[in-house]
């Protein structure tokens, strides 16, 4: 079966008119890491799509999080994971950084609702 091929996703475009980036962000990383976890996309396909320089650049200079510079980090680095270790290496070293990258996302969400929790409050 062949795929089309993917479109990039541009951060700062995605991101244009949202109140609450972080949390989009997170739930793009969540799909990412679905997506990836069961086999619709290939490592290389998610850094083609989504975990590009531009994407990377974006995240540091206009979001600056530490967490989502993290995750980033991360995914860009999925693909070569198996280009440097032994095929069983690379897979379980993989799925750990799948995991770690929902854990990361599950940490922006929590953060992203405990400050608008304080928001509502204060209101």
């Amino acid at each position: 079966m062949r795929r089309n091929k993917a479109s990039r996703i541009q951060l700062p475009t995605t991101m244009q008119n949202t109140h609450e980036p972080l949390v989009v962000f997170a739930l793009l990383n969540l799909g990412l890491a679905q997506s990836l976890g069961s086999g619709v996309i290939t490592p290389e396909e998610a850094v083609e799509t989504f975990y590009h320089g531009d994407n990377c650049l974006f995240v540091q200079r206009d979001i600056r999080n530490k967490v989502a510079a993290a995750i980033m980090s991360r995914g860009a680095q999925l693909a070569d994971l198996f280009a440097v270790l032994p095929a069983a290496e690379a897979r379980r070293e993989f799925y750990a950084e799948l995991e770690a990258i929902r854990s990361l996302c599950l940490k922006l969400l929590g953060g992203a609702r405990s400050a608008s929790f304080g928001t509502r409050v204060a209101a």
